[in-house]
């Protein structure tokens, strides 16, 4: 049974089609399932003005824990596909920029599928900053010769003004901001992520070329690590440092795991890709949006498998990995649970985790698994078929 309900949020294209099935094998049979529901599908968010992705960010906000499926971030091309009425934000930025969060991504290690990356033996979780930058920020395409200038008008009238080029020809310009309550908000997070978890944390920009911007972040971090954490670190054995983007990737290359990576914004989406694929799939990756008033927003760290989807319309086979929209699922009714006091929904979520571990460790699994498996004997399945398998596992555990 369930007491409070769950915000959720479905998605586009074949994680949207997962999340049915997922709720249809996995939860309904099990649990009394109870969500307040948003369909953040970009045509209804087209049809909404984007409305519908603030409305869900809000209720977030209302009750505590939410579940969010894959969505689209519109293109040129989605314009038209989808004759939308603008290029609408990223609903994940959105929802990130009202629950000014940070982004805990951790890979799902299973045995069986070991990362590229041959000394890496434990889980890296990337701490992403959930504001501002790129996803943030206001562009303006030059057609021709002019002078760009970055200006700042302070409340009392007065201007801040910085050359940022002389343009002889066509160009672009872009401008992002953050703010220091944002990155101080990202720096607790980070902090006391490391000490309920145990574990080192590095942080890393580029304030050797961004001077100002990147160097912010760094010393409000070492600001508040000074004042605040050092202390508490020393008394958990843990460490904090900092070091440039390029070092740090230098670095978590040589490295053996087990340790939490903070990065900007963009750094963090470019980097946890690369650390989810590199330990085996994109589609095995946790994805935990933390605010620091205690709200949690669950979902997959990858996109909503594009071709996968074609291939689904015209009736053709899929076999797209579930894994992580499962754990997206299962890491909310887990919260949802411990906030609620409700132990049974606790060890529901634990008992859907560890069956769909076991039944890849049996040796079912989706084809991208089945690519890199270092089991020998194994079973390629389908979409549809592998989620079953996973609820015959899971009917033995209750």
């Amino acid at each position: 049974m369930m007491t409070t309900p769950l915000v959720e949020m479905d998605g586009d294209e074949m994680t949207r089609i997962l999340w049915q099935m997922i709720k249809d094998e996995l939860l309904l049979p099990f649990i009394d399932l109870k969500t307040e529901y948003y369909d953040l599908g970009l045509e209804h968010r087209n049809e909404t003005d984007d409305q519908v992705t603030v409305e869900s960010a809000e209720a977030t906000k209302k009750y505590g824990v939410a579940v969010k499926c894959a969505t689209i971030t519109p293109n040129a091309a989605r314009m038209d596909e989808y004759h939308l009425k603008e290029m609408w934000k990223s609903p994940n930025g959105t929802i990130r920029a009202i629950l000014d969060g940070t982004v805990f991504r951790t890979p799902i290690t299973v045995k069986g599928i070991e990362p590229c990356v041959k000394n890496w033996k434990k889980p890296i979780t990337l701490a992403r900053h959930a504001y501002g930058d790129v996803y943030k920020n206001a562009e303006i395409k030059v057609p021709g010769a002019g002078k760009a200038e970055l200006v700042f008008t302070a409340a009392d009238g007065t201007e801040t003004r910085e050359l940022i080029h002389n343009f002889k020809g066509a160009g672009i310009i872009q401008g992002m901001h953050n703010t220091d309550e944002s990155i101080t908000n990202f720096a607790k997070c980070c902090f006391n992520y490391a000490l309920d978890t145990k574990q080192d944390l590095w942080f890393a920009t580029k304030d050797t070329i961004s001077k100002k911007y990147d160097h912010n972040f760094k010393d409000i971090f070492q600001e508040i690590f000074d004042r605040d954490y050092a202390e508490k670190f020393k008394e958990a054995g843990i460490e904090y440092f900092y070091t440039l983007i390029d070092d740090a990737v230098a670095r978590v290359m040589k490295a053996e795991g087990g340790f939490i990576w903070a990065c900007k914004n963009y750094d963090g989406d470019v980097m946890s890709d690369m650390v989810s694929s590199a330990f085996g799939s994109l589609a095995m990756m946790t994805s935990v949006l933390v605010s620091p008033t205690g709200v949690y927003e669950y979902e997959a760290a990858h996109g909503t498998v594009q071709r996968h989807y074609y291939k689904h319309l015209k009736g053709e086979e899929t076999s797209t990995n579930s894994v992580a929209t499962i754990f997206a699922w299962s890491g909310a009714l887990r919260k949802r649970g411990e906030l609620d006091g409700n132990e049974a929904l606790v060890k529901f979520a634990n008992k859907l985790e560890r069956s769909t571990l076991q039944t890849i460790q049996e040796g079912k699994m989706t084809k991208d698994l089945a690519l890199i498996t270092t089991m020998d004997e194994i079973v390629t399945l389908n979409s549809q078929d592998f989620i079953k398998a996973i609820r015959k596992t899971l009917e033995t555990y209750i």
